[in-house]
């Protein structure tokens, strides 16, 4: 039987996961892509979290950690993800068409969650490539505006298509009727390319630390006093992102103890 039959067969669902429909497939690059698929109705997470995934492709599939990229409050499901040419995964999920079948875990989990963090001015969502996933769904959600006067989405990749899908994401927030208006003059993308010709060819960590982020959006540098930081993306840039907070005496914090900053060590980009 080849793939595609499998994934679009009637599939019953493991008793711990859900069995959901994929509605809507965009590929950005030939190494990134985003797919929607429909929401149970009993599925409940917090913005910013992620949940396991898989395909009914196999006696026992593999799963691996996706962001939820789509708000709480919407009722279809969102993720952003790479291609990886021979991932156990991805080399299957990539060539996933309307109407498939995706298999998500019951329970969502994560660290990036508002919950995590104590009360600021400023919330900075630090990422590089898939790693903006999460604050596709941070973004869009209304009770982010509530507690932070000003939200920056820092996101780094390689090369310019790169960058298309954070470009779209912010688009729509600032005209979609539930956030847009909350939205206005108050989210910032800030974006840099290491790979390519950019006003900003260096890394996020460079444009933070070499002031370009303060003096392009006339912000004061980063403070543990008034900002609140969450990063996401390569292992690399999560031990440079880091080690700037801390720097600045930011300590971490978690769903038990909130603090001023925030990791997602579950995957990397």
């Amino acid at each position: 039987m080849s793939l595609d039959s499998i994934l679009s067969a009637p599939f019953l669902a493991p008793a711990n996961c859900h069995a959901q429909t994929v509605t809507e497939v965009e590929h950005f690059t030939d190494r990134l892509f985003r797919f929607r698929m429909t929401r149970p109705a009993s599925f409940r997470f917090r913005s910013g979290e992620f949940v396991m995934i898989g395909l009914p492709n196999a006696e026992k599939p593999v799963f691996r950690a996706y962001s939820i990229a789509s708000p709480s409050w919407d009722d279809t499901l969102e993720f952003y993800s790479i291609k990886v040419p021979d991932g156990p995964l991805t080399e299957h999920l990539q060539n996933v068409k309307i109407g498939d079948t995706v298999l998500m875990r019951k329970k969502p989990t994560g660290t990036l969650v508002l919950d995590a963090l104590l009360p600021g001015k400023r919330l900075y969502m630090m990422s590089t490539g898939t790693g903006i996933a999460p604050f596709a769904s941070l973004i869009r959600d209304p009770e982010t505006y509530e507690k932070f006067e000003q939200v920056v989405v820092l996101h780094g990749c390689r090369e310019k298509p790169e960058l298309a899908y954070g470009e779209e994401l912010v688009a729509q927030t600032l005209a979609d009727p539930l956030v847009g208006e909350l939205a206005q003059g108050r989210l910032h993308h800030y974006t840099c390319l290491t790979r390519e010709s950019h006003p900003r060819q260096m890394r996020i960590t460079q444009a933070l630390e070499q002031g370009y982020v303060s003096r392009d959006l006339g912000m004061p540098p980063l403070d543990p006093t008034d900002d609140r930081v969450m990063i996401c993306g390569s292992i690399d840039m999560l031990r440079d992102c880091r080690a700037m907070c801390e720097a600045t005496g930011m300590t971490e914090g978690s769903n038990s103890a909130p603090g001023i900053f925030v990791v997602e060590r579950a995957f990397v980009d």
